[in-house]
């Protein structure tokens, strides 16, 4: 009847929705303490404002990448005080991680079949507890055997807990999980797509890969790395060869820590309001072969695997050594690497010439050509390599689960181990050269007009938020 005062109705109203949109993006901001990347920041904002009614929900859904936390929350650790001790532990101790713990019998796995022994030796050796946490298991004989391997177990009373990324066991076909559930099996799912809110947001994956025998006995182990448990990670499917990957399996006091993080995230999955802390004994008990977890994601209130390598770039002296299926970093860790290379540390860096997510071999062109530009070395395999590795001269080597892109830097929850013994170091460092072996170096063209655009927009629509 009136169409002027019709407009201004549902102007007001989208101006309202747009207001509350904004508030509330601030107020989580705020409440959760949350530092933000400028661009991504920058995203949710225009989101916001331009499309108001899709960006709320959105938001809602995949805005936060932090959990609460207390402000009387004590860290993890006691803050670092020793500024003369090694820069890694004492960095890892002043970002609230546990301090270094000792192990031995570290095995490094040279290829998938070796990882493969491993984990069966693992799962058959362990008598009393099993604890397994996996992003993916695959609907093929990898699956299946893993599957008959732990209902096996927990019919000889052996008790039995696997946790699944509630997203990451959707994105791929999985084995059927009612013979664990029969077999007494205790299962749950992290964080599933259709949850209630207080288990934490559907953006946020756990991306964390560990299995945990027997924790806290003589017979404990710890098989760790960045391998799925699938086909592809150890025996290659029909007609493709395996994908290279790097895992490990360790035993000692380590293993009470890695417990603890599995604990922690089994409580969290199943929605326990209180939480346990992870500790590690006294520095000067660590002895000589130690290791420091190195835990990331939204339980932290730190980045701390970004954190650690920033540093790391810094603090390097004489080499660098990264492998990553996805190298899409930020500015700040790449401004870092290449002032490295340009202050005449050797920077190396072992890509997949073609990854198995084409939009992160487009997104990771410009800082490609920005380290090759800046003198390290970028070398690239013809075939899919899967491992998350850096080695910092010979003090530090960080093996686990993150790649290097902002979703595992930022957004999931990840797991790195860190070495500081020079053997262990240097043993890491010796399976990048033997991986290194056969690999082409890569001397990236200018980019044109159309090209840049391109990646520039799938690096900001596709790897911010």
């Amino acid at each position: 009847m009136f169409p002027g005062l019709t407009f201004a109705y549902w102007l007001t109203v989208h101006g309202l929705v747009t207001l509350v949109a904004v508030l509330l993006y601030a107020i989580t901001a705020h409440v959760l303490q949350q530092r933000r990347h400028p661009t991504a920041a920058i995203a949710w904002v225009l989101f916001i404002l331009l499309m108001p009614y899709a960006a709320l929900p959105a938001f809602l859904i995949f805005g936060s990448r932090k959990q609460a936390r207390p402000r009387n929350r004590p860290l993890l650790a006691p803050p670092a005080t020793d500024a003369e001790g090694p820069w890694a532990i004492q960095t890892a101790l002043a970002l609230g991680q546990p301090a270094p713990a000792p192990y031995d019998d570290l095995h490094i796995h040279g290829n998938g079949r070796a990882a493969l022994d491993a984990l069966w030796q693992t799962i058959d050796g362990a008598q009393h507890t099993i604890d397994l946490c996996t992003f993916i298991i695959g609907r093929d004989a990898i699956g299946y055997a893993l599957v008959d391997r732990l209902v096996a177990k927990a019919r000889s009373g052996v008790q039995v807990r696997l946790m699944l990324d509630g997203l990451g066991s959707l994105m791929s076909r999985r084995p059927s999980l009612k013979p664990l559930r029969a077999a007494g099996v205790r299962l749950t799912l992290f964080v599933p797509p259709l949850h209630s809110p207080l288990k934490g947001r559907t953006n946020l994956r756990d991306h964390r890969k560990l299995l945990v025998a027997d924790a806290g006995r003589e017979t404990e182990r710890l098989w760790c790395g960045g391998r799925n448990l699938a086909a592809e990670y150890f025996e290659g499917k029909a007609g493709a060869p395996p994908w290279r990957d790097l895992s490990f399996d360790l035993r000692g006091a380590f293993v009470r820590q890695a417990s603890a993080l599995f604990e922690h995230d089994w409580r969290f999955a199943n929605g326990a309001r209180r939480l346990i802390e992870i500790e590690g004994p006294p520095l000067e008990h660590a002895g000589p072969a130690s290791a420091q977890m190195i835990a990331s994601g939204p339980d932290q209130a730190d980045d701390t695997v970004y954190s650690m390598l920033v540093t790391g770039a810094y603090r390097a002296r004489r080499r660098i050594a990264l492998v990553t299926p996805y190298f899409v970093p930020d500015s700040t860790l790449l401004t870092a690497l290449c002032l490295a290379a340009r202050r005449g540390v050797q920077v190396d860096l072992l890509l997949p010439a073609r990854s198995n997510h084409r939009m992160s071999d487009v997104a990771r062109r410009r800082a490609v050509r920005a380290l090759a530009a800046a003198g390290a070395q970028v070398w690239v395999v013809p075939h899919m390599i899967h491992a998350k590795l850096a080695v910092i001269d010979e003090t530090l080597a960080l093996a686990g689960s993150a790649n290097l892109d902002s979703r595992s830097l930022f957004l999931n929850y990840e797991l790195m181990v860190a070495f500081h013994e020079r053997e262990a170091v240097l043993r890491f460092a010796s399976w990048f050269e033997h991986e290194r072996v056969g690999a082409e170096r890569l001397m990236p063209a200018r980019a044109g007009l159309l090209a840049d655009i391109g990646e520039g927009l799938v690096l900001w629509l596709g790897f911010q938020l």
